[in-house]
């Protein structure tokens, strides 16, 4: 099952899609307790940190959940959709390359596969992070933008809402997002989306520089 695509809307708007049924059991999906209580989060989150120059974000990793994934670029297409990384590989992830980078101020996103035709791909256990975990961006400046996570959200593409998940904020954020919601069986397609939202706690340097 792959990643359609999400229109332009803000910075990226609508749903991912996934095609097809697995043959496993369905990814997890995040709890009442994990969501948003009201709105969005706060404008300035508990714990915030500087904002980091721009850099080219190279991997997420989320220990917790064995996400230890490379990213590529991801840019429109001529519809105004954002492309998807490439299905095939399973453990790989994409940041929209013309938004935010990961760790500078405002809102970045990054976006994987729940699964594919193989099985569980890169964020396949997205649904199952808590409030209070963290999520570590390596970047190409040999620095790690630490993000904490303030809500676990799902949401049907019926009523996704564009301006709180890929609204510009002050601070710097982070959107993870992947297919889940529920799953159709009769049009074979996930119902929405899974999408994490955190904020920057901190940052790290390879001791290698």
């Amino acid at each position: 099952m792959v990643i359609a695509s999400i229109a332009a809307v803000v910075l990226i708007g609508a749903a991912l899609v996934v095609h097809g049924w697995p043959r496993y059991s369905p990814p997890p999906q995040p709890t009442a307790a994990q969501g948003l209580a009201s709105g969005p989060p706060s404008a300035s989150p508990s714990g915030a940190a500087t904002p980091l120059p721009p850099a080219t974000p190279t991997r997420v990793r989320i220990p917790v959940i064995g996400v230890n994934a490379p990213l590529t670029g991801l840019s429109l297409l001529a519809n105004g959709h954002l492309d998807a990384p490439p299905e095939a590989d399973r453990n790989l992830a994409g940041w929209y390359q013309a938004g935010i980078t990961p760790g500078e101020s405002g809102t970045a996103v990054i976006a994987g596969h729940v699964d594919n035709t193989q099985g569980p791909a890169v964020f396949y256990n997205l649904g199952a992070l808590k409030k209070g975990w963290t999520i570590d961006v390596d970047r190409a400046d040999h620095t790690t933008a630490v993000f904490t996570i303030d809500a676990v959200q799902a949401y049907a593409a019926s009523s996704f809402p564009t301006q709180q998940v890929y609204g510009q904020t002050a601070d710097p954020e982070l959107r993870l997002i992947t297919c889940g919601a529920g799953f159709d069986k009769s049009r074979q397609e996930y119902l929405g989306n899974v999408v994490v939202f955190a904020h920057l706690t901190g940052s790290t340097r390879s001791k290698s520089v």
